[in-house]
């Protein structure tokens, strides 16, 4: 097995690899060279940097790759439907960046509030200013999350742990356990004195002029997420005018992609904005809990059939939402068994969704079927009947 690490990976990451006995190459490829080169790998994984495109993708399947990992949460970088149409299961590791993410959400809330970054910024230039840049405290007051997942959770747990914050949100899929009060979208921006954005990013922004027309005059817009969540040029001018106290960015609709490029956002030129250059999951232990995550469901999936952190297929068959029924089959562990019990299944038209066998005692294994039809008993009989089949029961 071979994996191509396209855009890097961190050496704890590589080492589950080798320990797996999986060969990793780092050697970064362009494009032209990706397509050439894909087929000879099993794995590819890639960070922000590389776009896995329609081309890699289709390269790839005509060889041997089965698997694209994206070392991180987001991965529109990666052309999902294609690589669904191809076969190829695509994986993130969205855990390893979320206390980074959260506690990167809590810096920007303060500075904003606080100014530090204005305060740093004068006194850089050895001007000093206190008075006018007096700010507010976070303790009391209320924080609204769109997007409750992992990392809204987490911010909601330092929020209301560390600053005694009333803590609400909104989520299409509301986890009632979260500690998070859930009221409608409208409620967040109407009643939020802070409100933090958590959702992926679409094609249209889901903040937009309406939205921050109705926040307080004193709240505050915090986006960690995605850039494409906010329409800029709406809060830009709602930052202008004073419609809101000030908004604390960490992603962009445009980002650069080399290290010191210009940054072109009209953004930088208010006062009333901290930005900071998707930092997100960079921290020395982000990075490495992100590598070895990825290296664990990317060698679990290529070693073993794991489907965890899949995001074009179920990571499991219940969330496929699709009613299964499960057969028991006591065997002898020799070759030609699996294919005698299939040939029954499909005879008497029924679909095998999976097969989980283990060895069970000596020379012998129990092999439990996940099925899309439930067996009868003249079913029971046949496979009861199949060559080094012991026992079947439903």
């Amino acid at each position: 097995m071979k994996v191509l690490l396209n855009d890097g990976l961190e050496k704890e990451g590589l080492k589950l690899f080798q320990d797996a006995g999986i060969e990793t190459d780092t050697q970064k490829r362009d494009p032209t060279k990706l397509i050439t080169d894909i087929n000879e790998f099993d794995a590819l994984i890639v960070r922000s940097a590389t776009k896995v495109t329609k081309e890699i993708i289709e390269a790839g399947a005509k060889g041997k790759l089965k698997i694209i990992g994206r070392a991180g949460v987001g991965y529109d970088n990666i052309n999902v439907a294609v690589a669904s149409e191809q076969g190829i299961v695509v994986k993130s590791a969205p855990y390893g960046s979320t206390n980074a993410v959260a506690e990167l959400t809590i810096g920007l809330m303060i500075a904003i509030s606080r100014k530090t970054p204005q305060a740093h910024q004068s006194l850089k230039a050895g001007i000093w200013k206190k008075k006018s840049l007096e700010g507010t405290e976070l303790a009391y007051k209320t924080l609204g999350i769109l997007g409750c997942g992992r990392i809204g959770q987490k911010l909601a747990d330092i929020a209301h742990r560390g600053f005694d914050m009333e803590i609400i949100g909104y989520d299409i899929k509301p986890c009632l356990e979260s500690g998070i009060k859930f009221v409608s979208k409208e409620e967040v921006f109407k009643k939020a004195d802070y409100i933090s954005v958590h959702t992926p990013g679409g094609k249209e922004a889901s903040i937009t002029e309406k939205e921050l027309a109705s926040m307080k005059k004193t709240a505050y817009l915090i986006n960690t997420s995605r850039g494409s969540n906010i329409d800029e040029q709406a809060l830009y001018t709602a930052l202008k005018e004073g419609k809101i106290a000030g908004a604390a960015l960490d992603v962009y609709v445009d980002e650069p992609k080399i290290e010191g490029a210009d940054f072109k956002s009209k953004l930088k030129d208010l006062d009333n904005v901290v930005l900071s250059s998707h930092l997100g999951a960079s921290t020395v232990e982000a990075q490495r809990e992100t590598s070895t995550e990825i290296a664990k469901v990317v060698s679990g999936y290529l070693l073993g059939g794991d489907f965890i952190n899949a995001v074009n297929a179920g990571e499991s068959i219940e969330l496929e939402e699709i009613p299964v029924h499960t057969l028991f089959i006591h065997h002898r562990d020799v070759p030609g068994v699996f294919a005698n019990i299939d040939k029954v299944l499909a005879d008497c038209d029924i679909n095998i969704r999976a097969n989980y066998s283990r060895q069970i005692g000596k020379g012998y294994a129990i092999s439990v079927y996940v099925l899309h039809k439930k067996v009868g008993s003249d079913i029971i009989k046949k496979l009861k009947a199949v060559p080094n089949v012991c026992n079947v029961q439903v």
